[in-house]
């Protein structure tokens, strides 16, 4: 392994300088840096798990309205004994519709900032701020109506826009690359348990004595807490983390450094983003095309199948928590068991990180392009088959975390956060975009053929996005990745090894 130093003579070797600073650390490290192995439980698994639960706070503080709105609105369905507002279906549809807009402005900023001042600050902030909002939600619609409301969900988007680049940030600095599908696997299930734990106790808060408020005060509440536990005990990389081992903070730079061929001279945060050489990369524009074009379909499906099974199939899913929160399990359970399979193939080199990705992102779209054909055929009596259908679609999806989610660190480990920023604000987008595309094709909601022209629709997205990915895709950090040292910056660092994440 050949390690640049910074500041030294250009006739001594890298080989040369590491012998003089050999410990039984960096014998450690580099046995488990080149082995892929780790060395046990250590800071690097709690960060993951700090984040696992702030994205579980992130969609339990996302998903909340979907559920409050309908006690909001009719009393009948919950306690009586709290306010109800006389909101049309238009503009329920706003409110809920409203978090988006502001979501999809921040996602390339927020790739920025994070990198230039650290993951930790902007996901704190960014879920601080939006829990805070949350329990201030009932006071809003009291004083304000659902314009005010809708002014807090569009903020609170504009909060949540910095989560995602954040989160790749952070994965990007803390996770070795033998690890990063898993560990990543492990932090972005927390989407899907917050999404279920809401789904399945927010009913039961609306009916109880403590009234739909205390949704948002119970979820806004819990966010706060995290943030308090965040602050103390997470870290933007393992340089701010003191108490680190040496040998788990050796076992992550080296075998990070073993992804590229030079160490860059000057930290991550001061390296200028190489926007004309991003958007002339054939694996990044793949990668936008995949992110998009997953949204489509995964987005249609969980946004307009409700409204299918209850034309079509005559059952209103949005009725039973059970199988409201069904598809989510199913998803989050799936996700560690790809994830253990992933492991396993890793750890026993079975195949190559590039092979890894597009074997698991083909799984978790080509399985659920079939699925959704097939649902377009199931006749009006078999609910429990699209039910199973549903259920399947959904969570074999959560193969596309150990695939083209976790490829922007591949890419760049630099500018992970930035490459999250573009893709998922370009595949929100299309998450907007694809509801409108079934208001338009389906004007008979009870015609089975127009839906079956909707699954149609994105089974193809699902088909053609996955296809160029498997074609042109990488997994091997691009040139760009380190650009020319700024001269000035150079001349100011002492002599270190800088991770390259």
């Amino acid at each position: 392994m050949k390690l640049t130093f910074c500041g030294h003579n250009k006739n001594s070797t890298a080989m040369e300088s590491s012998q003089k600073s050999v410990t039984p650390a960096d014998t450690k490290a580099k046995e488990e840096a080149a082995t892929g192995t780790s060395s046990g439980l250590g800071v690097r698994h709690l960060q993951i798990g700090l984040l696992f639960c702030g994205l579980s706070v992130a969609y339990a503080l996302r998903v909340n309205l979907s559920v409050a709105v309908v006690a909001m609105t009719d009393s009948n369905s919950a306690n009586p004994d709290f306010p109800e507002y006389d909101w049309s279906e238009k503009t329920k549809s706003l409110l809920l519709s409203s978090f988006f807009w502001g979501y999809v402005i921040t996602q390339v900023p927020a790739g920025q900032l994070a990198r230039k001042f650290g993951g930790k600050v902007m996901i704190l902030n960014g879920l601080l701020i939006c829990s805070i909002l949350n329990i201030l939600t009932p006071l809003c619609a009291k004083l304000g109506g659902w314009q005010l409301v809708c002014a807090l969900r569009v903020i609170e988007g504009l909060c949540q826009g910095v989560v995602f680049p954040s989160t790749h940030t952070i994965l990007s600095k803390w996770a070795p690359p033998s690890e990063r599908a898993t560990l990543g696997t492990c932090a972005y299930s927390g989407n899907q348990f917050g999404t279920i734990v809401m789904l399945a106790t927010s009913g039961i808060i609306a009916s109880s004595s403590l009234g739909w408020p205390s949704i948002f005060y119970i979820s806004g509440g819990i966010g706060c807490v995290w943030a308090v536990i965040f602050f103390f005990w997470g870290a933007s990389s393992p340089n701010d983390y003191k108490s680190i081992s040496v040998e788990e903070k050796k076992l992550i730079e080296m075998s990070q450094a073993n992804e590229v061929s030079t160490v860059q001279e000057q930290p991550a945060k001061n390296l200028r983003t190489p926007w004309l050489s991003l958007f002339t990369s054939a694996p990044f524009l793949v990668l936008i095309v995949a992110h998009s074009t997953h949204n489509w379909g995964f987005w249609t499906l969980l946004t307009e199948i409700p409204s299918y099974m209850k034309n079509i199939l005559g059952k209103d899913i949005k009725s039973n928590a059970m199988l409201s929160s069904l598809p989510y399990c199913a998803m989050f359970v799936m996700s560690f068991v790809f994830s253990a399979i992933s492991a396993y193939l890793n750890s026993h080199k079975c195949i190559t990180t590039v092979t890894s990705r597009k074997l698991f992102n083909s799984i978790g779209t080509w399985i659920p392009m079939i699925s959704l054909v097939c649902l377009g055929y199931v006749n009006s009596d078999q609910t429990n088959l699209a039910v199973a259908l549903l259920t399947i679609t959904v969570g074999i999806n959560a193969a596309t975390y150990l695939g083209f989610q976790m490829n922007h660190i591949d890419l760049s480990p630099n500018f992970a956060g930035i490459l999250m920023g573009i893709t998922n604000g370009v595949a929100n987008i299309m998450s907007i975009i694809a509801p409108l595309i079934v208001g338009f094709i389906v004007t008979d909601e009870h015609d089975s053929d127009q839906w079956r022209i909707i699954f149609f629709i994105a089974g193809g997205f699902y088909l053609v996005g996955n296809a160029l990915f498997v074609i042109f895709g990488s997994a091997s950090v691009q040139e760009w990745n380190d650009p020319p040292a700024n001269p000035r910056l150079s001349k100011r660092n002492s002599t270190h090894v800088e991770s390259q994440h």
